[in-house]
């Protein structure tokens, strides 16, 4: 009797990918890419014609036009309608638009290197497949209102202004189902013991190893690890920097990239934790779900990302815990910042480098090769919050759920507060902590949407400001200012100095420009709140805080908000140049793109009434 073999099991296909779901992803990709190469000046759109109202034109130089139904918003931005953009061929002939084409047809057009093109193929793909994913969420923004700060965050849709914003370089299929915030998956981390001739521990006072891994670890896990330390290394168990590690880099980087060290038991698997943790938005930082008062961790993660590999370079580890303690003393003896702003900066209070001993030695090595291992503990946000209050990121408030309805809405309607006096308190609570740092202390900040907090009380009504990754952000002038001189010399040496322009632009960048350029028209959609009104109601609080602080008029003058213009960054056309932009010797090499500076909506000319 002939036997036939039971043919396989087909092969897995995530379910999220479904005709339907894709086609959404790509119609709302293309409408990003569209507005935010319109805004980048990549491409210039005109008028259809005199009877098409809302309906734009942009050639892309390789004969090929995208034809799209939007409207321009403030700072010389864009709305582009999802589903409204179609290709013109040079043959005549019309198609709905694919992030794909428009990529192709810059491209053809010589704006994007071939190199780029092909690489940024897989980033979009990665994008869009992630995108289907967030597609299959049906929570309402009612329900997103009712989230803590870590759930919350996997609902959230990714960068704002970059188009390729999920595009997690290195990650796999079945990585990918595992790893990324949407998927809102509870993790264990494994740690590992690194030999102090490879590795450095830097901490706040109190946080040495030993009572770092005392508040980390519980004791079952702390006797567990050290067993297993011992039964490697005996006598030299003391010798060793233990620190957690995330299971895509060990499998991915210390097994492959260490070998040696594994070998000549430098580096030892000590086991897995047994808190239960959930990634944030940045993908490889950390909050402890079973241990919420627990520090939120960050580690390295060699996976491309919105630009950068994710690695934690040893620089940063060295300055971070000097650095934190600086800030808190500024803080905690200025009463504006302390007692009247209530700002929270959570610390990066420890810190964990692990050296590669044949690729740090290569002299201008791509900076992905040299921070390959390392970690950093965090404060919490929750942890400083009083009862009934709540803390969500910035960027949540760009959220717009599967129904149409922003979760900015949402809390508006819950707070009882006009759309205008919600956002006056909006603005209360995020721009004075960071205009004082700025004008009184000459430090800036990326206070991006994903960085900058909010908190808010139990009617849902924005009261203050948390700042978190604010050290591997910091800026400082490029002169010694006399705030300067308590800045601890292992921190001075590292962090960045910039003229008064670089640290006035970075508050612009990522505040003005990377999030309240989107919020602006979105509240203009949902409550009614005019775009010129927003804008009218962020100056009014700067302008609140300048005439509390008359003294620090000349520093007002040097760190101009008010600028008729702000440099106009373009971060997807820096993303397409030629040459790598992943190869670089240092992350944040600049580029020098040719585009018009970007109207300033909280400038007045000298006309107005306010100036007169």
């Amino acid at each position: 009797m002939n036997s036939h073999p039971t043919p396989p099991d087909p092969l897995p296909v995530p379910t999220e990918l479904t005709p339907d779901r894709w086609n959404r992803a790509c119609e709302h990709l293309t409408a990003k890419m569209v507005a935010e190469l319109c805004f980048e000046y990549a491409l210039r759109p005109a008028p259809e014609g005199p009877e098409a109202e809302g309906r734009w034109r942009a050639e892309t130089g390789g004969g090929a036009a995208y034809v799209f139904t939007g409207r321009r918003t403030g700072m010389d931005a864009w709305r582009v309608e999802p589903g409204s953009v179609e290709r013109h061929a040079p043959d005549g002939s019309t198609a709905p638009a694919t992030p794909f084409g428009l990529l192709r047809d810059l491209g053809a057009a010589g704006v994007v290197d071939p190199a780029v093109e092909a690489f940024t193929v897989g980033e979009l793909m990665s994008t869009l497949s992630c995108d289907t994913r967030l597609a299959e969420d049906e929570a309402t923004a009612a329900h997103l209102a009712d989230l803590d700060h870590a759930h919350l965050e996997g609902h959230q849709s990714g960068h704002p202004w970059i188009f390729a914003n999920k595009g997690r370089v290195g990650f796999s299929a079945g990585d990918r189902a595992l790893y990324p915030p949407e998927e809102r998956r509870a993790q264990r981390l494994p740690w590992i013991a690194v030999h102090r001739s490879l590795a450095e521990h830097h901490g706040v006072p109190g946080l040495s190893q030993t009572e770092l891994r005392a508040r980390e670890l519980d004791p079952g896990s702390l006797e567990r690890f050290t067993a297993r330390l011992e039964d490697q290394a005996g006598e030299r168990a003391d010798e060793y920097v233990w620190m957690p590690v995330h299971p895509w880099q060990w499998d991915e980087v210390v097994v492959p990239l260490f070998a040696a060290e594994l070998a000549a038991g430098l580096i030892v698997s000590l086991g897995t934790a047994d808190d239960d943790y959930l990634p944030q938005q940045s993908i490889r930082t950390f909050t402890n779900l079973t241990r919420p008062d627990r520090l939120n961790v960050k580690l390295s993660l060699a996976i491309l990302n919105t630009m950068v590999y994710r690695g934690i370079p040893t620089e940063l580890c060295r300055a971070a815990p000097a650095s934190t303690t600086w800030v808190h003393q500024l803080r905690d003896k200025d009463a504006f910042l302390s007692e009247r702003c209530e700002v929270i900066l959570p610390g990066e209070v420890a810190a964990v480098a692990v050296r590669h001993p044949v690729l740090e030695d290569i002299p201008d090595a791509p900076y992905r090769h040299r921070q390959l291992l390392g970690a950093l503990w965090r404060e919490p946000v929750t942890e400083q919050l009083r009862e009934n209050e709540s803390a969500r990121t910035l960027a949540a408030l760009l959220h717009v759920d599967g129904w149409g309805r922003a979760l900015t809405a949402e809390l508006v309607e819950r707070s009882g507060l006009s759309a205008e006096a919600w956002l006056t308190e909006l603005f209360g609570a995020v721009l004075p902590p960071v205009l004082h740092l700025l004008y009184r202390y000459g430090l800036a900040f990326n206070p991006h949407g994903e960085n900058a907090i909010v908190v808010y009380d139990d009617r849902d009504r924005p009261v203050r400001l948390a700042v978190k990754d604010f050290v591997d952000d910091m800026k400082l002038l490029d002169t010694d200012l006399p705030e300067y001189a308590d800045l601890p010399e292992e921190a001075l040496g590292v962090l960045m100095r910039f003229d008064a322009r670089e640290l006035t632009s970075s508050i612009a960048k990522s505040l003005f420009i990377g999030h309240f350029r989107y919020l602006a028209p979105l509240v203009e959609e949902q409550l009614g709140v005019a775009e010129e009104r927003f804008w009218d109601l962020v100056r009014a609080e700067i302008l609140r805080y300048q005439e509390e602080f008359p003294e620090l008029a000349e520093r007002f003058a040097a760190f101009d908000l008010l600028q008729p213009e702000f440099e106009r960054v373009c971060l997807n056309r820096e993303r397409l140049l030629g040459g790598g932009y992943h190869e670089r010797a240092e992350r944040d090499a600049e580029f020098h793109l040719e585009a018009p500076p970007i109207p300033n909506p909280l400038h007045r000319g000298p006309s107005s009434e306010e100036n007169q």
